[in-house]
C-alpha cells in the first residue's frame, strides 16, 4: 500500500492507489478495503482545495467572444478534437508567483502543450498554441476546436487570429461558468494537490517540477473514468479502435 501511495513519489487516494497496485504491482484489493488500511495506518491523500484565482484584467471593446460549441460535450471518443485551455497560478519558494497554461485533450484527459510565465500578458497563451502546433507527435482533428473561459487571454483579437490560423475552431464557456470547462479545472486541482510547487525555491525547480509531475499524469497516473487507464494508453485505445 505504501509503495503504491509513494509511486512516482506522488501520493494518491483510494482509487489512485487501487489502480496503481493493479497496474504496477499486480495486486487486487477493493476499494473498502484500501479505505479500511488507509484509516488504520493514517495515510492520508492530498485534499483539494478550491481556486482562488481570479482575472482581473477586463476585455476591451475590440476583444470578441464566441459562441459555446462544446456545450460540456467533452468525451467524443476521438483524440485531438476537443482542446481545453485553462490558466492557473502558482505560488512557489518565497512567495514567488508564476503562471501555468495548459491545453488538454478532452476525450483522453491527456495534457497536450503547456507553458509556464512569471507574466499573465498574453504571451503565455500564444506560447501554448505555439507549443501545441510544434508538438510533431500531434496529427490534430479536421474539426479540431480549442474551448476556454472568456477571460481576455482568449477574447482577444491576436489570439484568435493566431487559432483559425492554425486551423482550430474557438469556443467558449458562458460568463461565470466554471462547469463548462470542468476538465480543465480538474487537472489543476489534481497537479495542485499532488505536484511539490511550494518546494521549488526558483522557476528552474519549478518549471522543472511541472515537466515531471505532466509526464506521470500522462503516461503513469490510471485514472478511473478513462476504464482505469493513463491517458495516452486511452488515447492509443481509442485510435486502435477507431
Amino acid at each position: 500500500m505504501l509503495k503504491a501511495f509513494n509511486f512516482k513519489n506522488r501520493k494518491k487516494g483510494a482509487r489512485q492507489i487501487k489502480m496503481t497496485l493493479e497496474d504496477h504491482f499486480g495486486i487486487v484489493y477493493n476499494l473498502k478495503r484500501i479505505r479500511r488500511i488507509m484509516k488504520k495506518y493514517n495515510i492520508v491523500c492530498p485534499i483539494r482545495t478550491a481556486n482562488p484565482y481570479r482575472r482581473m484584467a477586463k476585455a476591451t471593446q475590440e476583444h470578441r467572444v464566441v459562441p459555446n460549441l462544446l456545450e460540456r460535450k467533452f468525451k467524443q471518443n476521438t483524440p485531438y478534437k476537443v482542446l481545453l485551455t485553462d490558466i492557473t497560478y502558482l505560488t512557489f519558494g518565497n512567495n514567488k508567483r508564476a503562471y501555468l497554461s495548459t491545453i488538454k485533450d478532452g476525450s483522453t484527459n491527456e495534457i497536450l502543450a503547456y507553458n509556464v510565465s512569471t507574466s499573465l500578458s498574453l504571451d503565455i497563451a500564444l506560447n501554448t498554441i505555439y507549443n501545441l502546433m510544434n508538438n510533431k507527435d500531434i496529427t490534430l482533428s479536421k474539426d479540431a476546436f480549442i474551448h476556454s473561459d472568456q477571460g481576455f487571454h482568449y477574447t482577444s483579437p491576436k489570439y484568435q487570429k493566431l487559432v483559425e490560423g492554425v486551423g482550430l475552431g474557438q469556443s467558449m464557456s458562458k460568463r461565470g461558468n466554471c462547469w463548462d470547462n470542468a476538465p480543465q479545472e480538474s487537472f489543476f486541482g489534481h497537479f495542485k494537490d499532488e505536484a511539490y510547487i511550494k518546494s521549488c525555491t526558483t522557476l528552474d525547480e519549478l518549471i522543472y517540477e511541472i515537466d515531471d509531475y505532466i509526464d506521470y499524469y500522462n503516461n503513469y497516473r490510471s485514472q478511473w473514468n478513462l476504464k482505469k487507464m493513463t491517458p495516452s494508453s486511452f488515447r492509443n485505445h481509442l485510435l486502435s479502435v477507431a
